[in-house]
């Protein structure tokens, strides 16, 4: 017999706004519903009413975690609509930003991995040298989270070259504990047996469900924007892109503690390369946006992300999208969690490292007329009925 087993939207598990119903039978799920839209924020319309120098403190707001990665999408967008060539400079000072992001990124994500399978030493480790990568952050943007760095044509805020050895030296600080994270996960018997062949997402139900990021490139995946359609200064600087081809929870984490390491080679590529050009040229002077359509895309910590922008030649956009790496992601648990136990596919659902705030959208319509049905009057009516309803329940 069936049985269902609620994980969301308020769980200690996903404490963020979201629905996982798993039909079971006995230990094992045999099926599952993912419902997301609890948290609609409406910044694709919020973008248009704002100038294209204020987007990129909105966009900065639709993650807390990847928070420099809307904003990096957002100008290559603009740059491209525009034709805007962004000095070489501020290139470096983009990747060095976004590859740091990477890094305290992947270490949250390690450590809530080990607090989900009940190693909280890996947890609080990996979340006390989170710090020291939130600590370079606070010297180069004087913020610890939402760096406010990225602007159309450059970035707001040089890196002195006399800062340069102390950033270093910092990112010098991480490989050791990098080193540490890697023997902790990739040397322990009692991890391999939880986390091998636990939610096995195969190289063809991956591009079957066009996944990205570190859950593509963990199921065999070769896939980079960095790499593959190089921005920001990611042609001028070596790396290699970590694939494996178990598909399972214990790649996924594997993939990611690799990446670490070519954040960190990056990184000290750019700081290098810093030093040779002038302080002080960081961005190209913009006057005018002309009409026409732009697309941008980064290499996100957890996919690319992706933006598209259309100008009518005003100072504000007349269309902003947004999809997020884990829009993508998170479907891809209808097969992968398929076949698991409960425990296991509680597992599974972290694994693609979702981020709900950056997936949550609603838009209520007549598929045969393509006209609206609910507008914001009516959704907000809807939800207080619903509060009523729930509230005498419990009277």
């Amino acid at each position: 017999m069936k049985k269902i087993i609620p994980i969301g939207p308020y769980h200690p598990l996903q404490e963020e706004p979201e629905f996982f119903k798993l039909y079971v039978e006995e230990e094992k799920v045999v099926d599952i519903e993912i419902e997301i839209g609890y948290n609609h924020r409406g910044i694709e319309q919020i973008s248009t009413l704002k100038h294209y120098d204020q987007i990129p403190f909105v966009v900065e707001r639709i993650c807390g975690i990847c928070s420099t990665s809307h904003p990096f999408a957002y100008v290559n967008a603009v740059e491209d609509l525009a034709g805007i060539d962004v000095p070489v400079r501020a290139k470096y000072i983009r990747s060095i930003i976004g590859e740091l992001e990477r890094l305290h990124s992947h270490f949250l994500w390690l450590g809530l991995a080990g607090h989900f399978i009940g190693y909280n030493t890996i947890w609080m480790w990996s979340w006390k040298h989170r710090e020291n990568v939130c600590d370079i952050l606070e010297v180069i943007s004087g913020n610890r989270q939402h760096y406010a760095m990225f602007k159309v044509g450059g970035v707001r805020r040089d890196i002195p070259n006399d800062l340069v050895p102390q950033i270093e030296k910092m990112c010098d600080g991480l490989l050791s504990v990098i080193d540490m994270f890697r023997g902790a996960i990739m040397d322990d018997p009692v991890i391999h047996a939880r986390l091998k062949g636990v939610g096995v997402l195969t190289k063809e139900d991956a591009i079957k469900y066009c996944v990205v990021g570190p859950t593509a490139r963990a199921s065999g995946i070769d896939i980079d924007v960095r790499r593959d359609d190089p921005y920001a200064a990611y042609g001028e600087v070596e790396f290699n892109v970590p694939v494996l081809y178990n598909g399972d929870v214990f790649d996924k984490a594997v993939v990611r503690i690799l990446e670490m390491y070519e954040s960190i080679k990056i990184i000290k590529q750019c700081l290098e390369k810093l030093k040779k050009e002038p302080e002080g040229n960081i961005e190209t002077k913009i006057d005018f946006i002309p009409p026409g359509e732009g697309i941008g895309r980064h290499e996100a910590p957890r996919g690319e992300v992706f933006h598209y922008i259309r100008s009518d030649g005003s100072n504000r956009p007349i269309r902003h999208k947004i999809r997020a790496p884990s829009y993508m992601n998170i479907a891809s648990n209808k097969v992968a969690a398929v076949g698991q136990t409960i425990a296991d596919a509680a597992i599974t659902l972290a694994a693609v490292d979702p981020c709900y705030c950056c997936t949550e959208r609603a838009t209520v319509v007549d598929l045969k007329t393509n006209q609206e049905i609910l507008c914001w009057d009516d959704l907000v009516k809807l939800s207080q009925q619903k509060t009523e309803k729930i509230r005498k329940l419990y009277e």
